[in-house]
């Protein structure tokens, strides 16, 4: 049985994987590194815009009720007082008095979450770090927001957010993004853009970091009707991610508590993924009802309704919002597709990424450094990528050649040998079964494509 058989791979193969191979390096390393901040290597860019290119396409360019737009990072502090993330966009702290290490309260062994989300510790509790008993200071609430300042002089005059979120500016812009797009109820505005939470304990590798992007829609609809399109994205966001090739076994729907809703949620389902770690968030569908609307329109004095040509009425819509990471994507992805089987060479390691999502779609590797050869598959190489990332190998066996394809998850790897140069085919090798075809060049192009693109 292979590894992804029976779901044992580990983190510390993945994190392995991803450093050795260019996908996600520690950022800053030759300065000892930053706590969980991390830098995305070719390939992890690669696969990133894949991801975000494929969500893009599914919910944007292959519908005609959603748009897209990109919102300022830095914007004026009024929107995060509107939107109540000044006031409540909190984690509960503790600190340990022994070791002073700091922890949420809400995510330690035996915390109770009590009404209006406030935590409490069993007063026998042992600090997660150095073992001590009964050591927690209360918790009190932490501001996850960064906080910096524009202008030359740094006083509350001057104080600004980086964004915990993408959906504000896709609320403030509702009415200029309706009337210049004219469009009805219900329909959608996307953004794909980075948010920025100060996380009081980030961690599991890319899973959970203080800097990271968000692929986000704000689907806005009549009041009444947000019920069932909260059922439909529900199910379409797992449909998605079916789409991508991950097991159904490794994906689960997960109802938030009442208790456990962030402040503007009337109800909020997480699709869960089973990590190594144990079941975790992977994306958020939340059902925020008018809170932000309505927020935004008292605290700004401007309308934010739609008139309803049929009904003459000024609707304040309600919005459903489906809200997913691109890393926390990219690392599921890895995780699911990661595998070790053995044969008669060893182990050998691949990821069976699907292929619109791996980063390289084709090598070109010639059968030997002769001169005929390697123009040819210089020339093949030339016409793929105009259309896809490919890569050119001539160096080591033809078998090495195939493994490291394999472990960055290329799904096909295009030999041009010696009969090449006279039949005007190349052999294609099928990364997941390994099985080998013959392919006239001229014809290399689309068949690739069809198999790439779907």
């Amino acid at each position: 049985m292979s590894i992804r058989e029976s779901n044992t791979v580990t983190m510390d193969q993945i994190v392995a994987l991803c450093k050795r191979r260019g996908f996600v390096f520690p950022s800053a390393e030759i300065y000892g590194g930053f706590a969980n901040a991390w830098d995305f290597g070719p390939l992890g860019v690669e696969m990133k815009r894949n991801i975000k290119d494929a969500w893009w396409r599914t919910m944007v360019r292959e519908r005609e009720d959603v748009v897209g737009i990109e919102g300022a990072l830095i914007t004026n502090p009024k929107v995060w007082v509107a939107s109540g993330h000044i006031a409540s966009f909190t984690d509960p702290l503790v600190e340990c008095r022994n070791c002073h290490n700091r922890f949420r309260a809400d995510t330690l062994p035996g915390a109770a979450i009590g009404e209006g989300g406030r935590v409490t510790l069993l007063a026998e509790l042992p600090c997660p770090n150095c073992g001590k008993v009964g050591q927690f200071t209360d918790p009190r609430n932490f501001n996850m927001m960064f906080k910096t300042y524009v202008g030359v002089i740094e006083e509350d005059a001057t104080v600004a957010y980086l964004p915990p979120e993408t959906a504000q500016s896709m609320f403030i812009n509702f009415a200029l993004v309706q009337q210049t797009a004219r469009k009805k109820l219900p329909f959608g505005i996307a953004q794909i853009r980075k948010s920025f939470r100060n996380e009081i304990t980030p961690g599991n590798f890319i899973f959970r970091t203080r800097e990271f992007e968000q692929m986000e829609l704000e689907f806005f609809v009549k009041p009444g009707t947000e019920d069932e399109w909260f059922r439909y994205w529900r199910q379409a966001r797992m449909d998605w991610y079916l789409s991508l090739g991950l097991r159904a076994e490794n994906l689960r729907f997960f109802d938030t508590p009442q208790e456990e809703l962030a402040h503007y949620s009337r109800g909020t389902t997480d699709l869960q993924y089973r990590y190594p770690f144990g079941w975790g968030e992977l994306e958020g569908v939340a059902s925020r009802g008018d809170y932000d609307m309505r927020h935004h329109i008292e605290a700004s004095g401007e309308s934010l309704s739609f008139f309803d040509e049929e009904t003459r009425e000024h609707i304040v819509p309600f919005v459903v919002e489906p809200a997913g990471g691109v890393d926390r994507t990219m690392l599921i992805l890895l995780l699911d597709a990661y595998d070790e089987e053995p044969d008669n060479q060893g182990t050998r390691v691949v990821l069976r990424l699907a292929p619109q999502i791996a980063p390289v779609k084709a090598a070109i590797l010639p059968l030997a450094k002769k001169e005929p050869l390697v123009n040819l598959a210089r020339d093949i190489q030339k016409r793929l990528q105009r259309r896809h990332v490919v890569q050119y190998d001539e160096t080591g066996n033809i078998g090495r050649r195939y493994r490291r394809q394999d472990e960055i998850g290329t799904p096909f790897c295009v030999t041009v040998d010696f009969d090449s140069l006279e039949d005007q085919a190349v052999t294609v090798r099928h990364r997941d079964s390994m099985a080998q075809e013959r392919v006239a060049i001229v014809e290399l192009p689309e068949f690739l494509a069809e198999r790439i693109e779907g």
